[in-house]
C-alpha cells in the first residue's frame, strides 16, 4: 500500500476522473463508474433486470442520456449538459420543444438562497423533465422562445451494482457499502467510493480475520436490492460500514447503528477517541444513507456510517459547490487511515478463555517478563496481561479489557498474543 500522502493524492485522482461523468440509480453512468473502479480492484458485476422485485420495491426502467439544453432565440445554449450533469433532473424523460420562458419556468430548479450555485434534483419514480440552474442564470434569460431538449431514454433494462471481496480466513463478513449514483459530485460520494478502493487495496495486503464485501451499488433502491438478492446469506455478516461524504475539511462523523451498540459502533467510537482526531459521534436515525436499509429491522445488521461533515450538514450539498475544489487528498487520507485502524481493531478483537484461572499464573517461568525487559512501556505490557487474564472468562473482549483497563488497544491485543502462545488463554 503507498504511504498515506500518495494514497491521498491517488484517490483525488480518481475522484477527478470519476467526476464528469453522468450516473444515477441505473444507466451507463454506472457501469462506466464500475469500469474505472475496476482498474483498480477486481469487480463482480452484477445487472438485475428491470421488473425483478426486490423486498418492497421494483428495479425501474434503466435511464440513459447522450444531450440536453436549453437554447435561446439565437441557438446558443444557455443551459447545456454538456457542461455539467446536474443541468439536467435526473431520470427526465425525452422532450424536444419550443416554448415560451413562462411556460419552460415549471421546470426550471434553483437555488435562490444560493444564486450562484446549481442545484442536485432527480424524479426517479414520477415521469418529468426539467433542468438544473443558478438562479442567477434565470434571472438573466430574456422573455421568448426558447429551444429545449432532453436526448434521454427510459426503458427497460437494468439495475448494476458491484462487489469486491476480500477473502479472509473465516467466512463472517465486513461489508462496506458506498452508493455510486450521485453525478457530478465530489464529496457525495466520489470521495466515499475512492476511500472504499484504496481500503480494499490495503486489506489485501494483509492477512485480514474476517472477510471483507465491498458493495457498490446505486443508493436506496441498490442496497434493497443487494438485501433481496442475499437474504439466504445475510446471516454471515457480522459487521459493517456506510462510506459517504468522505473527503471535505470537516470533522470526522460516526453514526452508530440502529442497535446503538453494535461491535462496529463500540469500535469507531474507541477509535476516534483515543485517536484524539476531532469528531463526533450520532445517533442513528432511519434517514441518510443506506445503513437505514442495512438496519432495517428484518435485518437489524450492525452497521454504522462514517462520513466527514453528514448528510445535508454542509452548504455544498448537493449543489455545484460540490466540486473537485471541496474536497481534498489530506481528508480522504485521514477518512482512510481512520478506517484501516477500526478495522485492524475489528479484525483482532476477540474473546479468550483462561486457561490457567486459579489464582494468577507464574508468568515469570514462561519468560513473559523477561519479554517486557528493556521496554519502556513495560509496565503497561505487564498491566495488559494481568487484565487480559482477569478478564478472559469467554465474555469479555478484548476491546471490552482495553476500555475498562484504561489501554491501548495494540497494547491489549499483544499481550493476548504473548499469553495465547504461552497456552494460557484461547479462544
Amino acid at each position: 500500500m503507498a504511504p498515506m500522502s500518495t494514497a491521498g493524492e491517488e484517490m483525488y485522482a480518481l475522484v477527478e476522473r470519476l467526476y464528469p461523468l453522468c450516473r444515477s440509480i441505473t444507466g451507463d453512468g454506472v457501469r462506466a463508474t464500475l469500469d474505472i473502479v475496476g482498474e483498480h480492484i477486481p469487480l463482480q458485476v452484477h445487472e438485475v433486470p428491470t421488473g425483478t422485485q426486490v423486498l418492497d420495491w421494483t428495479v425501474p426502467q434503466e435511464w440513459n442520456i447522450r444531450d440536453a439544453y436549453i437554447a435561446d432565440g439565437t441557438g446558443r445554449r444557455v443551459v447545456d449538459f454538456a457542461a455539467s450533469s446536474l443541468h439536467v433532473l435526473g431520470y427526465s424523460v425525452p422532450v424536444s420543444a419550443t416554448m415560451p420562458l413562462s411556460e419552460l419556468r415549471g421546470h426550471l430548479h434553483t437555488l435562490p438562497d444560493q444564486p450562484a450555485l446549481v442545484p442536485y434534483r432527480t424524479s426517479y419514480y414520477k415521469p418529468e423533465w426539467g433542468f438544473c440552474l443558478a438562479q442567477e442564470t434565470l434571472d438573466a434569460l430574456p422573455d421568448g422562445e426558447y429551444e429545449v431538449c432532453v436526448d434521454s431514454t427510459l426503458a427497460d433494462g437494468h439495475l448494476t451494482y458491484a462487489e469486491h471481496v476480500v477473502p479472509g480466513r473465516v467466512t463472517d463478513e465486513v461489508i462496506v457499502s458506498c452508493h455510486v449514483c450521485h453525478p457530478s459530485l465530489a464529496n457525495d460520494n466520489l470521495a466515499g467510493i475512492a476511500v472504499a478502493v484504496y481500503l480494499a487495496r490495503a486489506l489485501a495486503e494483509q492477512d485480514p480475520y474476517y472477510t471483507y464485501r465491498f458493495i457498490f451499488a446505486p443508493g436506496t433502491v441498490g442496497a434493497i436490492t443487494w438485501l433481496a438478492r442475499n437474504v439466504e446469506r445475510v446471516d454471515r455478516v457480522k459487521h459493517g460500514l456506510v462510506l459517504a461524504c468522505a473527503g471535505d475539511s470537516g470533522r470526522l462523523t460516526y453514526k452508530r447503528s440502529r442497535r446503538g451498540d453494535a461491535e462496529i459502533d463500540r469500535v469507531l467510537e474507541h477509535v476516534l477517541r483515543t485517536s484524539e482526531r476531532p469528531h463526533e459521534v450520532k445517533e442513528f436515525t432511519p434517514y441518510g444513507y443506506d445503513e437505514r436499509q442495512y438496519c432495517s429491522p428484518g435485518f437489524d445488521l450492525g452497521v454504522g456510517s462514517l462520513s466527514r461533515t453528514p448528510y445535508a450538514g454542509y452548504p455544498e450539498y448537493h449543489t455545484s459547490a460540490d466540486d473537485l475544489d471541496f474536497v481534498s487528498p489530506e481528508a480522504m487520507a485521514d477518512t482512510l487511515a481512520v478506517c484501516r485502524e477500526a478495522f485492524a481493531v475489528l479484525d483482532r478483537n476477540r474473546r479468550y478463555v483462561n486457561l490457567s484461572p486459579y489464582g494468577e499464573p507464574q508468568l515469570g517461568r514462561r519468560g513473559l517478563y523477561d519479554s517486557l525487559g528493556g521496554r519502556s512501556d513495560a509496565k503497561e505490557a505487564q498491566m495488559a496481561m494481568l487484565w487480559v487474564l482477569s478478564l478472559s472468562d469467554g465474555e469479555h473482549s478484548l476491546l471490552d479489557v482495553a476500555e475498562r483497563a484504561g489501554l491501548p488497544f495494540d497494547t491489549v491485543a499483544a499481550a493476548a498474543g504473548a499469553l495465547r502462545d504461552a497456552d494460557l488463554i484461547k479462544t
